[in-house]
């Protein structure tokens, strides 16, 4: 048996990364070195680029996250093997932090999968020798500020064309696949219809395993096809006090074990930086409590009827934040008067089925992508 874990999203902030900067990396990830330590191998999303001279970041929708090369001395010092690089902040300090996220990494002996110097890098599959068995790993994520093109760096892409093609290559050059995906709905616990049609194909493909991080709050698993599926790890170590509650501070690595036609999990769920900072292991009565969240989640995820209902709750919850992008409003008094009903949509029906059309017509959908890229 081979056995890899996988940890969910590593962002070192606030109080971690000050605790980071003086090297005190054992108040942070003391109880977590040993569960490390009794893998063969292990992984871990590294959530923010390394910049080694401070800058602003990209121009994105969304926060420009950054780290100082001390963080990757943190993961060395946890044990980790491997930093997953497709993620949706990868890209943050563009160029040159895609350069010193990788040069750091590599000096520190750390392997890296996901994101690259350009799309032919960052879509690479990462093969390695562990037991005498050859494991190939591929990451990928969902469409973000962080994408990696034929000319700049970033992350490689979730399109499940392309992921196809590197597991049936994988498949024929390696005893196991695993396929670790950065995407889902951000705080919430369950995944999309889509993401359980593309994760099973995955499967399908050839893959032995598919492990999925994004959310920061985490969500269920499935086996399908006796192989299987985690649909969300939530944190490993993202501190963010404004953000802080149990979803967000609650999360587990998971421990794959390869053998002959089985793949084997074991969870391993902790609280990360609540009121105590660091990451703190569950004891058995906790552990058994949060088990049957997990198992309530997955119930849900086997039910594929029970699941598109909290689909659609979700849609219809979240729907007016949604049509924000439809309103020419833009400061916050304005947008809280709209988000209240206290302020109208502006565009007709007409021009909400035009704009329907072409963001789900293929074809128009390209074009209108290239159309905002070009203007922004």
């Amino acid at each position: 048996m081979v056995s890899i874990l996988v940890a969910g999203d590593f962002c070192p902030k606030s109080r971690v990364a000050q605790l980071i900067d003086v090297g005190a990396f054992d108040i942070v990830f003391n109880q977590v070195k040993q569960v490390v330590a009794d893998n063969d191998y292990s992984i871990v999303n590294f959530e923010c680029p390394v910049r080694i001279s401070r800058g602003e970041g990209i121009k994105k929708a969304g926060p420009s996250l950054q780290c100082s090369p001390k963080s990757v001395n943190a993961l060395s010092y946890v044990g980790f093997n491997c930093a997953t690089l497709a993620n949706n902040h990868f890209y943050d300090q563009g160029e040159s932090g895609v350069r010193d996220t990788i040069s750091t990494l590599e000096k520190a002996g750390i392997d890296h999968v996901g994101g690259g110097y350009r799309l032919e890098d960052a879509s690479q599959t990462l093969y390695k020798v562990i037991k005498d068995k050859r494991i190939a790993i591929i990451n990928c994520c969902e469409h973000e500020f962080s994408i990696a093109t034929e000319c700049t760096g970033g992350s490689n892409p979730l399109d499940p064309v392309s992921q196809y093609r590197a597991i049936c290559d994988a498949k024929q050059k390696a005893d196991y696949v695993l396929v670790i995906v950065h995407g889902g709905i951000e705080h919430y616990q369950y995944p999309s219809p889509r993401m359980v049609e593309t994760y099973r194909f995955f499967i399908d493909a050839g893959a032995d395993a598919v492990v999925n991080h994004h959310q920061h709050c985490f969500s269920g698993f499935e086996v399908y096809k006796k192989r299987p599926i985690f649909y969300g790890l939530g944190n490993f170590c993202f501190d963010w006090p404004e953000r802080n509650s149990l979803l967000w501070e609650e999360g587990f690595m998971v421990q794959l074990s390869f053998g002959d036609d089985i793949v084997s999990c074991k969870l391993y769920p902790y609280n990360q930086n609540g009121q105590e900072v660091g990451i703190l292991i569950k004891d058995a009565i906790d552990y058994d409590n949060w088990k049957k969240r997990f198992d309530g989640i997955s119930e849900v995820i086997s039910n594929k009827q029970e699941l598109e209902e909290n689909y659609k709750t979700l849609l219809k919850r979240t729907e007016r934040k949604y049509s924000i992008y439809l309103t020419p409003y833009t400061n916050r008094l304005l947008l809280s008067f709209y988000m209240r009903h206290l302020l109208p949509r502006f565009f007709p029906k007409q021009r909400l089925r035009e704009l329907l059309n072409m963001v789900r017509c293929e074809s128009h959908r390209d074009r209108f992508i290239k159309m905002l890229e070009n203007i922004i």
